[in-house]
């Protein structure tokens, strides 16, 4: 009968959502709130110091002793998503639709695609590391081969960076592969057939019904690949740069391949051992994904097509 309620009892779904509820809280809420506790403390680590301060973590970030290298690292962070963003999903999406095409063995190419990202961070970093070592590394080997010259990957700052988010995109990109194929294979061929018989050639098909009915599947993983870039790429700057090189002035207040997550690491439980630094730098770093978050979902859906 229509209209009548799914559960009889009104605790029931409380009862059913009870699990939810205890991990958000216990694994989600608690921490943050602890986290925003901990950056009003100046504490150490190492000696077992806590002493309340207020809020002179928050100044000393962006005015204080530590601003400079934060600065450079908030900058660093955000350079660092915008390339593993744009260029993973352009990338993605091109492969996508080659993996898309209806040719011979193409579950072989798909599944090829997709395997980078069964892997973990760490374990794409060594791949890498083993890739790109100067020295032994296939890269070199090559380059050596034909042009003679032997780059420096992970001493140089400006090629670590770029090695550090050509990694970040391999990692990922069967991930967005999965979806864009997804969303590929339920566009309804009769569009692009239409659009052939008016005279349209694949390019012009694809800009004009293609990547418009993907529309909703970039928007959703534009927000996927700015989380991962941001908190999801620690294992492999660890393994391949630790975070370094140091740049030329004025990058060389922290190393160039040092984000946001990385550093509050760093600052957390290496160096200084300063968890209320590194809890401040939790908290702003909180407050930049939940901006970015509501900017996406205020304005990015406007140009989206939610055809059917």
């Amino acid at each position: 009968m229509q209209g009548s309620p799914v559960f009889k009892s009104r605790f029931l779904p409380w009862l059913l959502l009870l699990p939810s509820i205890l991990i958000l809280l216990f694994f989600s809420y608690y921490p943050a709130i602890q986290s925003f506790v901990a950056s009003l403390y100046r504490t150490n680590l190492l000696l077992g110091t806590r002493r309340f301060i207020g809020f002179e973590n928050f100044v000393a970030l962006f005015t204080g002793p530590f601003a400079p290298a934060y600065r450079q690292v908030l900058a660093q962070s955000l350079l660092f998503s915008a390339c593993v963003v744009v260029f993973g999903l352009a990338i993605s999406l091109f492969l996508a639709v080659l993996a898309n095409q209806p040719i011979r063995g193409a579950r072989v190419y798909r599944l090829l695609l997709i395997w980078p990202f069964a892997l973990s961070p760490a374990i794409a970093g060594v791949v890498f590391s083993f890739i790109f070592n100067p020295e032994v590394g296939l890269v070199n080997q090559i380059l050596s081969a034909t042009l003679g010259i032997k780059p420096r990957w992970l001493d140089t700052p400006v090629l670590a960076f770029a090695l550090v988010v050509s990694a970040a995109i391999w990692k990922n990109i069967g991930y967005n592969i999965v979806f864009y194929l997804a969303a590929l294979q339920n566009i309804p061929r009769e569009l692009s057939e239409a659009a052939e018989i008016d005279g349209a050639n694949p390019v012009q098909r694809f800009f004009a019904i293609t990547f418009p009915m993907l529309s909703p599947m970039t928007f959703f993983l534009l927000f996927t690949n700015l989380t991962y870039s941001f908190f999801d790429t620690f294992g492999l700057i660890d393994v391949l740069t630790k975070g370094g090189p140091i740049g030329p002035e004025p990058f060389n207040n922290a190393g160039l391949t040092t984000n946001l997550a990385y550093k509050l690491v760093q600052d957390g439980f290496l160096g200084s051992a300063n968890l209320g630094v590194a809890a401040t730098q939790s908290i702003v770093l909180l407050f930049i994904v939940v901006i970015f978050t509501t900017l996406q979902f205020r304005y990015g859906n406007r140009n989206v097509h939610y055809g059917g």
